[in-house]
């Protein structure tokens, strides 16, 4: 027999994961030792147990979408097996590329010919070309950006073999195939941690904007752990790069960009901040994001002062409207438990990154990146409530109170305009299901200027589906 670890990534026999069995004793022990063992940074906890095959060569044949080519690509070699990466690399001439349409499956003729280049048997090249043949239909079928096998072997009989393969989904086609099982989009390359499974019920269903979220692994000595925020693609990057040479460890890496909207965001800071043993919270981008930065300024604010966090934060804020969203930031988070510094494009990644291990150095915070949810304060009066539902979340007016207001903040600062006063109170001016629908954009305006230009009357609801109990119970593990 032969026994596979199932994990996230490639190169298992490098790393002891494929094991053989000569009898059943062998195979039990074999087993067990797998399955107490850590590959590639995930515990095996799930084996494939098969016939060992008995062959005369070892192949590799695959399918690309190749973005130079833009079409699909297939592959051959005629070594395969382990390290096929790097034989790829450094020994290109051992791989055969086959252009082939998406529109147009090819014929199985048409698939032999072009293997008489190669020093495949002719012998075997129809059996051969019966398998690219197959690979391009599942790779068409399941919608795959990837699908190879490896090793593919030709026994002494002639015969073809999938001795192991691969499939890797395009994220966007996963919700049109129910059938793969797949629950999360996401190529993180090792299984979904909880938090991440938390982060992928904001993004699922929400397409405004990009969140991604990922934890990454802790190395223990090479830094002090932070939440990492990124916003927008390649700046991100960077700005990773900078807090690591400023001798920070980031927990995640997290990017919202593509204008997401402020309620996107502030779910993202949320649950960045629920990482145990973070000791600050890094945001920095390309510096040059065309999305209003003040939204995004907005949604920290909601989301720093409902968790209240312990730790110093310093927020590089580039691209529209910079200068008021550092405002915002400065104006509204001075009284938290933690400084929480603002600062525009004009200050790089690397300056930025050195601040926040400055306040870090400085700080006694206890390692936990939250404290409690605190509601605002509101005045005793009785309520009077006017609510309507957003795309994700509901919005309430405490008309009772917003009756003495003299600002209107709420009215005012309304991003889309779909706020009007009936007398002295904010009611919609569009319909409740248009609002629903999402003309109401979740800016969080209203809601953040009236607690410091109003009277505390307005209070948005923005749900993370399981994120309360995880946090309990990293609470109660703490």
């Amino acid at each position: 027999m032969v026994l596979k670890a199932q994990v996230w990534g490639t190169g298992r026999a490098g790393a002891g994961g494929i094991r053989f069995a000569d009898s059943p004793a062998e195979t039990a022990a074999a087993a067990s030792e797998l399955l107490s063992t850590t590959i590639h940074g995930s515990p095996v906890d799930l084996l494939l147990v098969e016939e060992r095959i008995q062959f005369e060569r070892e192949y590799y044949v695959g399918l690309v979408v190749d973005d130079q080519q833009r079409r699909p690509v297939l592959l051959l070699s005629t070594e395969g097996g382990s390290g096929i990466e790097q034989r790829a690399v450094t020994r290109p001439e051992t791989m055969t590329r086959l252009a082939v349409s998406i529109r147009r499956e090819p014929a199985v003729p048409e698939l032999a010919s072009a293997l008489h280049r190669t020093e495949i048997p002719s012998g075997l090249q129809e059996g051969l070309a019966r398998t690219l043949l197959s690979i391009y239909q599942v790779a068409r079928r399941s919608e795959a950006r990837i699908a190879e096998i490896n090793p593919l072997a030709c026994t002494n009989e002639g015969k073809w073999i999938a001795l192991d393969c691969r499939i890797l989904i395009d994220d966007y086609a996963v919700f049109r195939h129910p059938e793969l099982g797949i629950d999360i989009a996401r190529e993180f390359g090792h299984p979904p941690t909880e938090l991440e499974r938390i982060a992928w019920t904001v993004e699922k269903d929400d397409y405004r904007g990009t969140y991604y979220f990922v934890e990454l692994a802790d190395n223990p000595g090479t830094g002090t752990r932070i939440g990492f925020h990124g916003a927008g693609g390649g700046g991100s990057l960077a700005s990773l790069d900078a807090a690591q040479r400023a001798g920070l460890q980031p927990a995640n890496y997290t990017d919202t960009s593509g204008n997401p909207p402020a309620s996107k965001v502030y779910r993202a800071a949320r649950i960045i901040l629920s990482q145990p043993g973070i000791r600050g919270y890094f945001l920095s981008g390309s510096g040059v994001a065309s999305q209003e930065q003040f939204h995004m300024a907005r949604a920290l604010v909601k989301a720093f002062r409902e968790d209240r966090p312990g730790v110093p934060a310093v927020l590089r804020l580039g691209g529209n409207g910079e200068e008021e969203a550092a405002r915002i930031i400065r104006d509204y988070c001075s009284d938290l438990p933690a400084p929480v510094e603002a600062y525009s494009k004009a200050y790089q990644a690397e300056a930025c990154a050195a601040r926040l291990k400055e306040l870090i150095d400085r700080s006694t915070a206890d390692g936990l990146g939250f404290h409690a949810v605190v509601a605002p304060e509101r005045p005793p009066v009785a309520p009077k409530l006017y609510a309507f539902e957003t795309r994700t979340g509901r919005i309430t007016y405490d008309h009772a109170v917003c009756v003495s207001c003299e600002t209107k903040a709420c009215v005012t600062n309304c991003a889309p305009g779909i706020l009007s006063l009936e007398g002295d109170l904010p009611v919609l001016n569009i319909t409740r299901e248009d609002a629903r629908r999402g003309k109401c954009i979740e800016c969080l305006a209203c809601e953040v200027e009236c607690w410091f230009q109003g009277k505390g009357a307005a209070s948005i609801e923005l749900p993370i589906a399981g994120l309360d109990e995880y946090r309990k119970k990293v609470r109660s593990e703490k």
